[in-house]
């Protein structure tokens, strides 16, 4: 498996695209006047307790109050008791009151209308370290599955906290850390840089949280072009190629400092030609943008997102297959599975995932559709969990969900149906003519009504329902005229007295 990252930089906009095999598996897009604020940390304020919620919102200097539930204020304030299922015992006022100020941390950035979604459980990340200030938990990612070096980087990790902080084991344990994906591979003595550089760090925002009062910004995360340095670079990344020399050379001096490794693999594009040209990123993006998303085999899937959950509908489409409709099934399932993991990670879905895959009568083509979309979900960064069949052969999933999608990112609602994604037919519209016609003729005494609406509804007056409005004409004894008004969507209309 062969990676690359390529980095489009204006003015405007940052975007950075995950290239796997010649193929977008990723993009990430961020908006200078618009940057999303996932793991920063704010001195704020409670403004609102809300005991039959067991949560508050916090004002963090946001146009949106942000909320933070119970279980998610540090288990210090007040010795909060939350228990395996989620739930807290302690009632929300204890653990704060309005006006308190709150050191929070944003882990789910503001979504349509709801608030960024806080928490209490402070974290800062280095390249191969994630330092909790709060925690005495020493954990490791889930991503390094080989169980000896799992214990072998613990090991190392509190072999290096032990010399750095001078301290017994006790004292080391004081505060939390997580090993990252990208530690899997270091040295012993990597783990020293990155804990004197979260000591350092953490030094300087609580300097920071004493000087500065509630609501306030008191760190802010990486731009995304060196957050990806951090977050996104694994061996078998071949190069790094970004647009703009000025984000090239400070991306330079980044690697150098956390990611020495990396910076020889970083590249700066000079061409003429859009560096999104490259793999047809742009064209990609428009794709993951429409509902419908054809398989190679002739199959296809439908996506549609809501506020609840997102629904993925898969069809055989065009695909016939070759042998039996149970084997034909089959494959466009298995086909399918693949291409739906894909376009979670590039349209970037979270949240509750619905799958109604083609009905299978056989468990064991079930149990391998499963295993094949376990296995594609693998290689995304982002935490997910696809459950069994259900009775009525539904597939739930779930995947974490911290920004808003490709689709919010990209798109507004739109206007003329208001999201509803269809539109009255113009035979509709033209029986609620016929009915206001009714109505006014009724209400007032005037010889003559004008009707304004769309063209398509003008042209079906004056052609298939010509016929009743000469019969509403002949019952009513009133001249009825139409006139087009370019600027009506086809749901809209008036009758006027003329």
């Amino acid at each position: 498996m062969s990676e690359e990252i390529l980095m489009n930089v204006t003015p405007m906009e940052s975007r950075v695209a995950l290239i796997e095999n010649g193929v977008l598996q990723e993009v990430v897009i961020e908006r200078e006047r618009s940057l999303g604020i996932v793991g920063n940390i704010y001195h704020g304020k409670v403004v609102r307790v809300l005991p039959g919620m067991q949560a508050a919102f916090v004002d963090i200097g946001l146009d949106k109050a942000s909320f933070i539930h119970a279980k998610d204020i540090m288990a210090a304030n007040s010795g909060a008791n939350g228990s395996g299922d989620g739930k807290v015992d302690t009632d929300i006022r204890q653990l704060v009151r309005e006006g308190q100020s709150l050191l929070v941390q944003v882990v789910k950035d503001p979504l349509g209308t709801k608030g960024a979604r806080l928490s209490c459980h402070l974290s800062v990340s280095s390249r191969y370290l994630v330092y909790m200030p709060n925690s005495e938990h020493i954990g490791i990612s889930n991503r390094i599955d080989d169980s000896e070096r799992r214990e072998l980087l613990k090991t190392w990790l509190v072999d290096a906290l032990t010399e750095e902080l001078d301290a017994d084991h006790d004292k080391v344990l004081a505060a939390g850390y997580i090993i990252r994906t990208a530690a899997e591979f270091i040295e012993p003595q990597d783990f020293g840089a990155d804990i004197r550089y979260l000591k350092r760090l953490w030094g300087a925002l609580q300097r920071k949280i004493t000087a500065q009062a509630a609501p306030s910004l008191i760190y802010e995360d990486l731009h995304v072009c060196e957050r990806t340095l951090r977050d996104f670079v694994y061996p078998e990344l071949e190069k790094i190629r970004v647009d703009s020399r000025a984000v090239f050379e400070k991306m330079q001096k980044f690697a150098k400092e956390f990611v020495p490794e990396i910076v020889e693999k970083i590249e700066v594009y000079d061409s003429h030609r859009p560096i999104f040209d490259l793999f047809s990123v742009d064209d990609e993006i428009n794709k993951a943008l429409e509902r419908k998303v054809q398989l190679k085999s002739g199959g296809y899937l439908i996506i549609d997102q809501t506020e609840a959950m997102t629904t993925i509908d898969v069809n055989t489409g065009g695909f016939v297959g070759k042998r039996n409709l149970e084997e034909t099934i089959f494959k466009t399932n298995l086909e399918a599975s693949t291409a739906l993991a894909r376009q979670l990670r590039l349209r970037n879905l979270g949240g509750i995932i619905i799958i109604d895959f083609i009905d299978m009568q056989s468990e064991e083509h079930r149990r391998q559709i499963l295993r094949t979309l376990e296995k594609a979900i693998e290689r995304d960064k982002t935490t997910s969990h696809v459950g069994a069949f259900s009775e009525l052969g539904l597939v739930q999933m779930t995947r974490k969900r911290t920004r808003e999608s490709l689709e919010h990112v990209l798109c507004e609602a739109c206007h003329v149906c208001e999201a509803r994604g269809s539109l009255k037919s113009a035979e509709t519209v033209c029986s609620e003519i016929f009915r206001e016609i009714l109505r006014e003729a009724r209400a007032y005494d005037n010889d003559k009504l004008l009707v304004l609406a769309s063209q398509s509804v003008v042209d079906r007056l004056l052609d298939e329902d010509s016929a009743i409005v000469a019969d509403l004409q002949d019952s009513l004894d009133k001249l009825i005229e139409f006139q087009v008004e370019p600027v009506y969507t086809q749901e809209q209309f008036d009758v006027v007295l003329s």
